[in-house]
């Protein structure tokens, strides 16, 4: 998203301002991420006179260079690791250099994008209101898990007020995919689990270009009928990203890698662009280091998450002479490996995290509150909702209620509805991600729920649900 997001906001700038745009994605089926041998030959073919790269270039030298030798200046945008060796371009915005003198380092590549249109704006002295793009920046910065906090939270803030608004086709139409109403109070939440899967359907199971389209659509026909193709593959993702996850899940048992220090599993049936979400899930089940690896074409392509804290792109920096290429940062890396040097590459990413430091204590983790029975549950929301945009660096306080379970029942997708009765007298509507199983032996148990209050925005619902992450039956 945060790539898609940045190339949407350099090309309708770009545009207004009169300049001929022909925007290009890196497709992870072919070429893989990044300025690839594969993606040069493209940029080649347009006869463009500038490269522009958005969320990537930074690991590129090679491609860079040769692209610089062909005539064309180059301008990477990307808020990745700084390489230690100087770029081939004409310049390299990125807010982690050295001598950047730019006082806020949390910009994701969407809202630098956005400050490179902002200043191209002032200097050809064309009256432009670059507030039009803060849906996209909001977007793309919570998805690529940027800090909410500093500059990215007024960016953010606003742009999800822009969203909700429903001004660009493309978001009006997806939000009418997610089931959100124009002119509902949104969260970071609503952009992450509603909106920003959706627009990595088309990318993780091919092509990403879908997405681009819909956010650039211009009218509300040609974006309602996109939105209907990204809502088709988000389904066809969430089928096979559980598939997968059962699949990786039975090789980690099978193998015993759950007692090493680190979990690298692969196979050459599963789908590279899904390796992310299902190493993220892994890496949430196991609380450790996790590689997932699909194999295609003749190479091995992995996605590497981790607990919070854990410098992923020092461990895998510290085995590269056995991959092919990697890149990311310290909180999510990406890489390609040779199917024959899998085994090898375990073996010594197992060893460098056992050696790793552990992870410092989590300074920014949730704060705990407990509920009053007495509380006006949507006066606590309207509450939280003026802390919006509550995520990364900036947690979202949770709500603990000890009550009794009133009734509880499993729904689709083996999730758990419980209703808590309160002392007051009052009920509290709750849902919890899986665990459906549990609904008939909760009833009339008391017990200690623990997650986010949030405004219900399905039909027939409470107003207020409690989306319970823990629950723990009490003595």
């Amino acid at each position: 998203c945060d790539g898609i997001t940045a190339t949407a906001i350099m090309t309708e700038i770009l545009r207004e301002l009169g300049g001929s745009v022909t925007p290009l994605l890196a497709n992870r089926f072919a070429g893989g991420y990044g300025v690839s041998h594969t993606a040069r030959e493209r940029i080649e073919k347009t006869g463009a006179r500038v490269l522009v790269t958005c969320d990537c270039g930074s690991s590129d030298h090679e491609t860079l260079a040769l692209l610089q030798a062909a005539g064309l200046d180059i301008i990477v945008i990307d808020h990745h690791l700084v390489p230690d060796r100087p770029l081939p371009a004409l310049a390299f915005l990125n807010p982690h250099r050295p001598e950047c003198g730019f006082a806020y380092k949390g910009l994701a590549s969407c809202g630098l994008a956005l400050s490179i249109g902002a200043a191209l704006r002032s200097e050809l002295g064309v009256n432009l209101d670059v507030k039009r793009w803060l849906d996209l920046v909001a977007i793309g910065t919570i998805a690529d898990v940027a800090p909410l906090t500093g500059d990215n939270r007024a960016l953010v803030r606003h742009g999800l007020q822009r969203i909700a608004s429903g001004d660009r086709p493309g978001l009006r139409a997806l939000l009418h995919s997610a089931k959100v109403e124009l002119g509902t109070v949104l969260g970071a939440r609503d952009v992450a689990f509603k909106l920003a899967p959706r627009l990595n359907a088309p990318g993780r199971l091919g092509a990403p270009d879908l997405t681009l389209d819909l956010l650039l659509a211009k009218d509300n026909e040609s974006a309602f009928k996109l939105a209907e193709q990204l809502e088709d593959l988000s389904t066809e993702r969430k089928k096979a990203q559980a598939q997968m996850l059962d699949e990786a899940m039975a090789q980690i048992e099978r193998e015993g890698y759950q007692q090493q220090a680190a979990i690298v599993v692969s196979d050459a049936k599963w789908n590279p662009g899904i390796v992310g979400i299902v190493a993220g899930r892994l890496a949430e089940l196991y609380n450790k280091p996790v590689v997932v690896c699909g194999v295609e074409g003749g190479s091995a392509r992995g996605s590497v998450r981790g607990p919070r804290g854990f410098r992923l792109h020092d461990a895998v920096s510290a085995v590269q002479d056995v991959l092919v290429r990697f890149g990311g940062h310290q909180a999510a890396a990406g890489l390609e490996v040779l199917p024959e040097k899998i085994a090898d590459f375990r073996k010594r990413f197992v060893e460098e995290c056992a050696r790793a430091q552990a992870p410092a204590a989590d300074e920014s983790a949730s704060t705990v509150i407990a509920l009053d029975p007495r509380d006006e549950l949507l006066a606590i929301v309207e509450d939280m909702d003026r802390l919006e945009p509550c995520g990364e660096g900036n947690p979202r306080p949770k709500i603990a209620i000890i009550a009794q379970v009133a009734q509880a029942r499993a729904v689709k997708g083996g999730h758990l509805k419980f209703d808590l009765q309160l002392s007051s007298g009052r009920q509290v509507s709750c849902f919890r991600l899986g665990d459906g199983e549990r609904a008939s032996s909760l009833i009339g148990v008391q017990v200690r729920a623990e997650g986010d209050i949030r405004r219900n925005n399905w039909p027939g619902g409470a107003p207020v649900e409690l989306l319970a992450e823990s629950l723990v039956a009490q003595a």
